[in-house]
């Protein structure tokens, strides 16, 4: 095969003898590759993070003119972002060399090349996502492996009760199958089955960074199974996500605690009435108060209240906190209310649709509920999205 004058560049992209003996050459063009028109956006080409980039890029080298470079602190917190961007631009220059090669009257090389311009577009879309968080600075709270996840019925009645039921079963079995571990904090059922409120302990690797997604109002659409003329229900069930601090950066002055124990309520078995290893915790100072009978154990009681205190604390201050702030980043913190459905179950329709995401879909409500898989792609999305949001506001302020 005789290349065209002008397109020896492009070995170090494809090797002809490499792809003529690669099998899947045989036989295409059987052999499918993945469809281009199904392939991710690339959200970093928007045009004010370009600027941004250039901007990052003149001032590394403007720091490489100083001897001292090699200390200088802005210097080495540069460094990667630039090592990435590097990469990043090669990969762009590969691309566009085998888009180049695709047009060849060669079918067996264009397909060749199709195939590895479909492998550079994946590799780069990783490339990016690597970027974004090299961009952006590290949210503290993304990494805490501790968390209360809260789940409390909302309008709708029993049979929001019931659908917080689920949504607390579907969380407990999404932890276990992360192979993380959780406690039950508080746990609020009703005689009529399903339950006003529920707690947990999650403790897994960055279990606040998932679950911070799910925080906010989610709506049930379904007929009741008690109901006789088949009118479709609407009811509301809140989840919030509590990162859990470390002690040294909540402390608890024991004096600004009231402390009671009474006797358990409900169902619980003989002992659960018969001592009193139910405890409350007020403190004071900011009259918050807490309760935990979810074990006969007072001393364990207590000490799931003073974590779900020191949750609640931790809270309060990071309110404050982004109360005083002129961001106007949305976190879960300020936009957990109940006027805000993040998420729909239609079970009429089977279908999931999460309202922060345009066009996203799940359908088989059961298996969402049950497997987790549909939970952590969605996750994923929700995430990437929320970082492509905080890296275009840091731009945003960097073009004004």
């Amino acid at each position: 095969m005789v290349f065209m004058q002008g397109t020896a560049r492009l070995f170090n992209v494809l090797r002809l003898d490499v792809l003529r003996s690669h099998p899947k050459c045989m036989t295409f063009p059987k052999y499918l590759f993945r469809c281009l028109s199904n392939k991710r956006e690339l959200k970093v080409y928007n045009i004010d993070v370009k600027d941004y980039i250039a901007k990052l890029q003149s001032e590394y080298l403007e720091l490489l003119k100083v001897d001292s470079y090699m200390s200088n602190p802005r210097c080495i917190e540069l460094q990667p972002v630039i090592n990435i961007i590097t990469k990043r631009d090669e990969l762009i220059t590969n691309i566009v060399d085998l888009k180049e090669l695709a047009a060849s009257p060669d079918k067996d090389l264009a397909a060749l090349a199709k195939e590895e311009e479909t492998e550079l577009e994946t590799k780069l879309y990783h490339l990016e996502e690597t970027l974004i968080d090299a961009l952006l600075p590290e949210d503290r709270e993304d990494s805490f492996d501790t968390i209360i996840l809260e789940v409390q019925a909302g309008v709708g009645g029993q049979e929001a009760m019931l659908f917080a039921q689920e949504m607390f079963d579907m969380y407990c079995s999404f932890i276990s199958l992360k192979g993380w571990k959780y406690d039950i904090v508080d746990y609020m059922g009703t005689d009529l089955g399903g339950i006003r409120r529920g707690s947990i302990l999650v403790n897994g690797s960055k279990a606040y960074k998932f679950f911070k997604h799910e925080g906010g109002v989610h709506r049930v659409q379904r007929i009741p199974s008690t109901e006789k003329s088949s009118r479709i229900h609407t009811s509301t069930v809140s989840v919030t996500a509590l990162p859990q601090p470390n002690e040294i950066d909540i402390r608890i002055d024991p004096k600004d605690l009231k402390i009671e124990t009474k006797r358990s309520t409900g169902a619980g078995g003989q002992h659960v009435n018969t001592t009193d290893s139910a405890v409350r915790i007020v403190h004071l100072p900011t009259n918050i108060m807490v309760e935990c009978q979810v074990d006969r154990s007072q001393i364990k009681n207590r000490k799931l209240a003073l974590t779900k205190l020191r949750a609640l604390l931790y809270q309060r201050e990071l309110e404050e906190q982004l109360a005083q702030q002129e961001s106007t980043k949305k976190s879960q913190v300020s936009s957990n209310n109940r006027n805000e459905k993040i998420r729909t179950y239609n079970f009429n329709q089977d279908r999931i649709t999460d309202h922060r995401l345009s066009g996203v879909h799940f359908h088989n409500i059961k298996m969402f509920m049950e497997t987790g898989a549909d939970l952590e792609e969605l996750n994923e999305q929700l995430d990437r999205q929320a970082r492509i949001s905080s890296l275009l506001e840091i731009v945003n302020k960097f073009s004004k």
